[in-house]
């Protein structure tokens, strides 16, 4: 169940942590902080570079939601207050199940999609973590990890994965297709910044200050735009107050569709517009 500790992440700790002689790994795993193995960076640094990267600019074509949209998504945190005062979610039950694995967003852990995975998991799916804490952008330790993770679940249900990314984890789930298309059956991304520019969002100077590295140079290779060898759908909505819609919704032939929706970038993880949407979308063959 969601709630349990899963013994397929922690197969991949101990099996990860041998291969490369550091326990510390797992201790890092656990907090969600990833910094290249023997790579030792002073403070200052690692301060210096991140005042440089706080002084970039970005280039003339980057599409950014408006700041009313952006102060508007401080709106989804009385969410779970709110959702107390209206009639509980009903998803429809699942014609067939399907195994799934959640990705959170950039700085957010997977409780943030607690709901979300609850009320899958009452319509028939199975649910599982991406087995790491918060998601503070990619390094060649976590991208090892989810590859592993998702070969993992794969082989112990014996079948192929549905991967829902939520901003960042859609970017990350778009990857993990590109490299395992035999573990993976579909892709759904909601308000991930895949198209256009890395620039086209409202917090690129916030990521580039946590990670310490630029949005047009992550440590992990990648062409974020070309679509994965598996079923890919972009979940957008103009509402959206961090990824700009170009952004979020693509081009055709970067994914296979695009579905608009009327929530904002925090409600993507827990609105009931956006799980319905989800629900349906592994209804979808």
């Amino acid at each position: 169940m969601w709630r349990r500790r899963d013994r397929v992440t922690q197969r991949v700790i101990v099996r990860d942590s041998s291969v490369t002689g550091q326990a510390m790994f797992v201790t890092k795993l656990k907090y969600g902080a990833m910094t290249a193995p023997g790579r030792r960076v002073g403070l200052g640094e690692a301060l210096l570079r991140r005042i440089r990267l706080l002084r970039s600019q970005p280039p003339d074509n980057a599409a950014r939601p408006s700041q009313a949209l952006f102060l508007a998504e401080a709106l989804a945190f009385a969410e779970p207050v709110l959702r107390r005062f209206r009639p509980a979610l009903v998803v429809p039950k699942a014609r067939e199940r399907q195994i799934v694995i959640l990705i959170p967003g950039f700085a957010t852990h997977p409780m943030r999609m607690r709901y979300m995975a609850e009320k899958l998991e009452e319509a028939g799916h199975k649910v599982k973590r991406w087995g790491l804490g918060f998601n503070f952008g990619p390094t060649e330790e976590n991208f090892a990890f989810l590859s592993q993770r998702v070969r993992d679940v794969h082989a112990r249900y014996g079948r192929k994965v549905v991967l829902v990314g939520w901003s960042l984890g859609g970017i990350f789930a778009r990857e993990m297709a590109k490299l395992h298309p035999e573990c993976v059956s579909k892709v759904i991304t909601m308000g991930s910044p895949f198209s256009h520019t890395p620039y086209s969002n409202n917090v690129w100077r916030l990521y580039q200050l946590i990670t310490g590295h630029s949005v047009e140079r992550p440590p992990i290779a990648a062409d974020l735009a070309a679509k994965p060898p598996v079923e890919t759908v972009a979940l957008w909505s103009a509402r959206d107050g961090v990824v700009s819609v170009r952004s979020a919704r693509g081009l055709a032939g970067e994914r296979d569709r695009e579905r608009a929706l009327k929530c904002s970038h925090m409600g993507f993880s827990n609105s009931a517009e956006a799980i319905l949407a989800v629900a349906q979308e592994l209804e979808r063959r």
